[in-house]
């Protein structure tokens, strides 16, 4: 029946308008019921069995600090960070505003963070980072060339008030006066000493350096240092966290805990992780951590880390909070093929962020043992509590 018809005898022609609402209804029907089909198709559950957590407290090894340099901190950030995005959710991640930070100092990163482990059911311990800058030809801190600078001193100071906070040392050994910093750093109870090459500039490979990693081996200090590319900053030289270039440090005796099991990069056509991977067999001073693989960029890695023969036994816990506490980059939600919906749910509505990213990889498959491995590395240990007072 034509439409001149269809007008005669009272019917009223189906408009292109109609039509299309109508697509969309059906559409908006049709696809949640085909997204949940194909991902009960495609459904493959934890990584590994799901393992039940040790009855002690366990150490996060790899925990940033912050500070704007307020209340006489000392820390720097760079007008380029300043004025980037990530300043701001930096910040607001960490628990505090730029308001705050200049009320009350820097410190109150610390008490934040002090409170939040407190508050933890399955973390007892964070090892506090501090950043060192780049350093110029003088061997003397270039603030010109550094994005951000959080110095030994303020890290020290702050989690000397806190049982539950652990210094970890930074200092690039490129300063002239680097191993009596060194020796300071172990003085005032650093647990590690952290570099991010690209960041600072550091060539792990550099043979100048003999003396610093000589001077690790006898302090019995590790070296957590950042491999794989480098993402958080607004400029990075990622050629100098090449797994590939630890082998000095390895070969003299370092004990070095390459952070985030060198997730993302390729360095002379080959994965960062199959680099760090070819090195575990030959150093047993060599470990890694699993920080920040549970994150979007990084989530991929994850069963590798956990499954791969070279990293058994060689894997740490770390979080690279505040990173973990960025529901847009570390969520359950982002693992829909591997956690049940009841899981999703209910570990994304923790609130505590240790025990959220705890609960997160437990229920992907991280073995119990795991979660202690730390113990041997990073002692004494403090007791647990709040502040010192």
């Amino acid at each position: 029946m034509s439409e001149q018809d269809s007008m005669k005898s009272g019917a009223t022609p189906k408009s292109p308008r109609r039509r299309w609402v109508r697509l969309l209804q059906w559409a908006l029907v049709l696809l949640p019921v085909c997204a949940l089909g194909c991902r009960h198709i495609l459904f493959c559950g934890p990584i590994l069995p799901s393992q039940p957590l040790p009855a002690t407290k366990m150490i996060d090894v790899h925990c940033h600090a912050a500070g704007i340099g307020a209340g006489d901190s000392g820390c720097f950030v760079s007008k380029a960070l300043q004025d980037n995005f990530k300043f701001g959710l930096y910040l607001k991640t960490f628990g505090v505003t730029e308001a705050e930070l200049k009320a009350q100092g820097d410190g109150l990163i610390m008490k934040r963070m002090s409170g939040q482990i407190a508050a933890s059911h399955h973390v007892g311990w964070a090892v506090v980072l501090a950043l060192d800058g780049v350093v110029n030809a003088q061997g003397e801190l270039d603030l010109a060339q550094t994005e951000v600078y959080i110095p030994n001193e303020f890290v020290a100071r702050e989690v000397a008030k806190y049982t539950n906070l652990l210094f970890g040392a930074s200092v690039n050994p490129y300063r002239k006066d680097a191993l009596e910093r060194l020796d300071w750093a172990k003085a005032h109870g650093a647990k590690l000493v952290k570099w991010l090459p690209p960041i600072q500039e550091i060539d792990p490979a550099d043979e100048k350096l003999i003396p610093f990693y000589q001077k690790l081996v006898q302090l019995q200090l590790p070296l957590l240092t950042h491999t794989g590319f480098e993402h958080s900053f607004t400029r990075s030289h990622d050629e100098l966290a090449d797994p590939d270039r630890l082998r000095l440090p390895l070969r003299l005796g370092v004990t070095v805990i390459a952070a985030h099991a060198a997730s993302t990069g390729t360095y002379q056509g080959e994965r960062a992780t199959d680099r760090l991977a070819r090195l575990m067999p030959l150093y047993p001073n060599l470990y890694t951590d699993i920080s920040s693989l549970t994150q979007i960029n990084k989530k991929g890695y994850f069963p590798e880390a956990l499954r791969r023969a070279e990293f058994q036994g060689r894997l740490l816990y770390g979080t690279d909070f505040p990173i973990n506490n960025i529901p847009v980059l570390a969520s359950a939600w982002l693992f829909p093929l591997r956690l049940t919906c009841r899981q999703m749910w209910t570990i994304s509505h923790i609130k505590n962020p240790w025990d959220r990213d705890v609960a997160l990889k437990q229920a992907l498959g991280v073995p119990t043992d795991l979660w202690l491995r730390a113990d041997a590395l990073i002692k004494p240990l403090p007791a647990v509590g709040a502040d010192k007072k």
